[in-house]
């Protein structure tokens, strides 16, 4: 039973190929077959991968180039729309400049006179308008310079408005500039009056001219040492300027502590800003002069100590003689001085104490940075906050 089995399948798949045969031909079958496997049996693999990929490449790029002609394409209609909106634009402008210019030309001459420009506006603009303004927007859109416009030089009248607008804001823009600096000058102007109240720099006055002598007894005082034998001679006593001297020395002794008392006194004077400069200069000179006159006395007692410690003898004559040089400088130095007080100019030629008081008398550009208090008064910078103002512009450049 088996065996009759495997025999009627065999006898079934073989007649199954047989009617395949049968219906297809030899030379449809076979033949293609062979060359496609032939075909792909000849390429390697890589190359069949590398020719995919140049057929892919290909065709990107293909496609690129498209996209950008399109692009090409659309900006150069856009360029073509707005090149016609702009020269729509023009033409409106034109036609409404034109048919403007009709109007402003009353007399039909062909160009717009100032007058008729001013006429015009004020028509157009239902305001009135000043010459000096017609002027300036005549001399903006005058290109020609002759004095009136012509078709293409006129404007709508927007552009009038716009810029008679311009104008109007740069007007206020220089008044407002102008305001400011006339305040700035002002308080400048007051700044100064309120520095040379404060700093008494003014032209001095009689009574300041002979104030500012005074200051000179106090190294004449003190200097009168220097003149004890031209003063103790015979007929000294005859003479009513030494009786003067004499006097006065006897109230400047009488006084306890007299040198101390004026030497504070008229370093303290000194520095009050609201005394004349004239009266301030000439104490600050006193001061100085006075502490001149303890060098010769110096000098005097460091040749008696060399003198004697060397076993030599001064003649006395020497001593009286440098004695009588020193007085005698010392009141042609005051006599100075006190010529040029009573004529009101600063007695500033003497060597190395003049320069030394003009250093120490402050001055207006001590003053910079000062402000005005309520009631006008100047205020003066104090220097601790001027040397922090200053050190932080420093730290800022």
């Amino acid at each position: 039973m088996h065996n009759i089995i495997c025999k009627a399948t065999a006898i079934a798949i073989i007649g199954t190929s047989s009617s395949i045969d049968a219906f297809t031909p030899i030379a449809q079958t076979n033949i293609p077959i062979t060359r496609a496997a032939n075909t792909f049996q000849s390429l390697p693999s890589s190359n069949y991968h590398q020719h995919s990929t140049q057929l892919y490449g290909a065709a990107d790029d293909d496609a690129q180039d498209n996209e950008i002609e399109r692009l090409k394409r659309q900006a150069a209609k856009l360029r073509a729309e707005a090149a016609s909106l702009e020269a729509d634009k023009a033409k409106q402008l034109a036609e409404a400049a034109e048919k403007a210019f009709n109007k402003f030309d009353v007399n039909s001459d062909g160009e717009v006179s100032l007058s008729e420009l001013k006429m015009g506006l004020e028509k157009e603009l239902k305001t009135e308008i000043s010459e000096k303004r017609v002027t300036e927007l005549m001399k903006i859109f005058d290109t020609s310079g002759d004095g009136a416009l012509q078709l293409d030089e006129f404007v709508t009248v927007d552009r009038f408005r716009n810029q008679l607008e311009a104008l109007a804001r740069e007007e206020k823009r220089l008044a407002a500039e102008a305001e400011q600096e006339k305040k700035r000058q002002e308080q400048e102007v007051l700044l100064a009056e309120a520095k040379l109240e404060f700093l008494n720099e003014k032209e001095p006055t009689m009574s300041d001219k002979a104030l500012s002598v005074l200051p000179y007894l106090f190294p004449l005082m003190d200097g009168l040492q220097y003149g004890r034998f031209l003063l103790s001679s015979d007929d000294a006593g005859a003479n009513p300027f030494v009786v003067i001297l004499a006097v006065l020395y006897s109230l400047y002794r009488s006084i306890p502590f007299s040198g101390f008392v004026a030497f504070f006194a008229l370093n303290i004077l000194s520095g009050n800003p609201s005394i004349n400069r004239l009266v301030r200069y000439n104490m600050q000179q006193a001061i100085y002069l006075d502490i001149a006159l303890f060098f010769p006395s110096l000098l005097i007692g460091l040749g008696g100590l060399i003198s004697s410690g060397a076993g030599l003898t001064v003649p006395p004559g020497v001593g009286e003689v440098f004695s009588d040089v020193m007085f005698g400088t010392l009141l042609l130095t005051l006599a100075y001085c006190a010529v040029s007080s009573f004529l009101g100019k600063e007695p500033d030629s003497i060597p190395l104490i003049s320069q030394a008081v003009k250093d120490r008398m402050p001055s207006m550009d001590m003053l910079e940075g000062g402000t005005l208090d309520n009631e006008g008064r100047f205020i003066p910078k104090m220097p601790e906050r001027r040397e922090e103002d200053d050190k932080s512009d420093e730290d800022k450049k």
